[in-house]
């Protein structure tokens, strides 16, 4: 016999159960999640405490019409699997499957795509406005972690919304990190349940009309009486003042509590916040104990929770953390900081050696920047390591805060190019091309672990600001080398080909042992003896280098960046600037790097392949290149 979730297809199936059906498809739905995690890797430990959450709000909204937004994406899972996708899960995160976040062309039930946290309620209330203008009366419901409620834009949101009182927007707070202890629960429970019930709903109205028709100094006086008895009864007195009716905490695990509450919201008008509290990982004991692992996890075996991908490597995030402890130990001065990834960006470890100099400021890029900025402006050396991702969020503070007052703040760019699985909103596609347009700012992209370490160790010497990139994914494995101070924009020549050759690499970053590896295969197969250089750096560029490269060469420029405004159009400028004095006659240029779109998900190695950007496919496009005879 089939189990209850094989007969959903859409959320309209869903609401046909009876209420006594829903605990056991939630069993079937966490399973499902587990078993499909197990098989492809991902965000496991959100999904697993949001299924009953999920399963409430579409048994009594009525999406898709009613619109539901999940922020961060990561939640989502359960939320998938009943929109119709369930036999398409096996592809999740995989090349050409479904994607790891939500994303409106994937399907209906994806109003508004989500990568980066912190965005539903602003979304959600540009519906919500969208429907009162055209006179529609559908809800908008925008679940949010409370880890998102970290990031300033949320508070932007809430701030705004609460002054409409005439809009159909509800906002559930998924609290995932506190404990909710049996006697608070229940009364909490209670609480929601009248706070959002039709007799309550009256008589706060009379109430209010009442209140309306007696003097300002008693009107004023009652409200504030009213205020100060619901904070004593309920935590949500900063969600009220914002505008919001605010109900709860309720158990998020619990259809008793939800489905009632739920079914009054869904009666109110107004902006209504609903605070809710799941366990993260529920159901997997694994993740339920070592929540972190799990949140985004690699292939694991379902019985005993054991990742089967061991991974032995050493990472450029490991080879960042462990030179930053390093350095800290004979500079005292040197701080770390970073935007609620400690262990994403290996400044765990510098926690735990340092934990007075390290500070994490939760999903607030923009503050940990001007938070650095402060520190820079007392003697300090922050070193700020947020994804290549995450640091386009807080570009004005960048230029505004930080390179504007030339204040010593480096920028540990991680996960710079393309990251794999996660897609085109996780994608360190920009960064390049964002950085360069800055005044006096350093911009460094080492090819390997030993450039990282000298790299790093400069930058704290520079007294100014200084972004550092470099990629999610294993080092070249070379043997390690003392950290040397570099000299700011100079490049190096790693290989040196004969002179007649028509073609010279010029790379950045982690293309540069691709470079070496495709000029050795183009001699060992075709006879060629190709020049690679490593440029090093971005910003200030090596002009002498690219001077020499340019005599009589056809330049090729390779980077994994965008590129629209990256490492191979600086050098294009540099030879326009060149040409226009008269030193650089007749010179071409090839940039090759990420097209100017964006990536979708796969493999790392998937999607070099198909971009050419694999050291096959720069052999194969600089075959292809000498043999159209576009070289001199």
């Amino acid at each position: 016999m089939a189990g209850l979730l094989e007969q959903i297809t859409t959320p309209v199936q869903l609401r046909q159960l009876a209420e006594s059906d829903l605990s056991g498809l939630a069993d079937e739905l966490r399973a499902f999640t587990i078993d499909t995690v197990a098989k492809t890797g991902g965000h496991l430990g959100a999904s697993l405490g949001v299924v009953e959450l999920t399963i409430a709000l579409h048994y009594i909204f009525d999406t898709p019409d009613d619109r539901l937004i999940w922020d961060v994406g990561h939640q989502s899972y359960p939320h998938k699997i009943l929109t119709g996708r369930r036999q398409q899960m096996h592809t999740l995160r995989q090349r050409h499957g479904l994607s790891g976040f939500t994303k409106r062309d994937e399907s209906p039930y994806d109003p508004f795509g989500a990568g980066h946290s912190s965005t539903s309620i602003s979304a959600a209330l540009g519906m919500a406005m969208a429907m009162r203008h055209r006179q529609q009366r559908r809800k908008v419901i925008a679940v949010i972690g409370d880890g998102a409620l970290t990031a300033g834009m949320s508070f932007e949101a809430l701030n705004n919304a609460g002054q409409h009182e005439d809009i159909d927007l509800v906002v559930v707070l998924n609290d995932n990190e506190m404990s909710i202890s049996r006697n608070v629960g229940a009364i909490a429970a209670y609480l929601s349940r009248i706070l959002s019930g039709r007799f309550y709903t009256r008589l706060k109205d009379g109430t209010g009309r009442v209140l309306d028709r007696i003097s300002p100094p008693l009107r004023q006086a009652a409200r504030r009486a009213e205020g100060h008895v619901k904070g004593m009864l309920t935590p949500g007195t900063l969600f009220e003042e914002l505008g919001f009716n605010y109900l709860g905490p309720i158990d998020g695990h619990d259809f008793h509590q939800l489905l009632p509450t739920l079914r009054n919201i869904k009666r109110l008008t107004g902006p209504v916040l609903l605070h809710v509290v799941t366990r993260k990982g529920k159901g997997f004991a694994p993740a339920e104990t070592n929540p972190c692992t799990y949140h985004g996890v690699q292939p694991f075996d379902r019985q005993t929770g054991l990742i089967t991908t061991q991974h032995d490597k050493l990472s450029f995030t490991r080879v960042f953390a462990d030179a930053m402890v390093d350095l800290a130990l004979d500079n005292p001065r040197l701080v770390a900081i970073t935007a609620a990834m400690p262990e994403g960006t290996g400044l765990h470890l510098f926690q735990e050696r340092f934990p007075q100099r390290f500070f994490d400021v939760g999903i607030a890029e923009q503050h940990a920047v001007t938070f650095a900025a402060g520190l820079a402006c007392e003697g300090l050396i922050p070193v700020v390591a947020i994804y290549s991702t995450f640091l386009q969020r807080a570009y004005d503070q960048i230029i505004h805060d930080v390179a504007l007052q030339r204040l010593p703040v480096i920028f540990a760019i991680d996960r710079a190019g393309l990251v794999g699985a996660d897609g085109a909103t996780h994608a360190g596609a920009f960064d390049l091309t964002f950085l360069r347009a800055i005044p006096d700012l350093v911009i460094m992209a080492p090819a390997d672990e030993n450039e990282l370490r000298s790299m790093l160790a400069t930058a704290v010497t520079l007294n100014r600001p200084v972004a550092l990139r470099y990629p999610r994914g294993d080092v070249v494995g070379l043997p390690a080398e003392k950290p040397q101070l570099l000299p700011i924009g100079c490049g190096r020549c790693l290989r040196r080909g004969d002179d007649n050759d028509p073609v010279l690499l010029m790379a950045v970053g982690f293309m540069v042992h691709r470079a070496v590896a495709a000029a050795q295969v183009l001699q060992q197969q075709d006879g060629l003896s190709l020049t690679v250089y490593d440029a090093r750096f971005v910003k200030p560029l090596d002009r002498q280098m690219v001077r020499e490269a340019a005599r009589k060469r056809h330049i090729i420029t390779l980077e994994e960046n965008s590129v629209v405004g990256g490492f191979g159009a600086a050098v294009l400028e540099c030879l326009g600037s060149e040409q226009l004095g008269g030193h650089v006659p007749n010179q071409t240029l090839s940039v090759w790097g990420l097209p100017d779109q964006f990536v979708p998900h796969g493999t790392q190695q998937q999607l070099w392949q198909e971009l050419q950007l694999d050291v096959a496919g720069i052999v194969a496009r600089i075959r292809q290149l000498i043999a159209s005879g576009r070289t001199p």
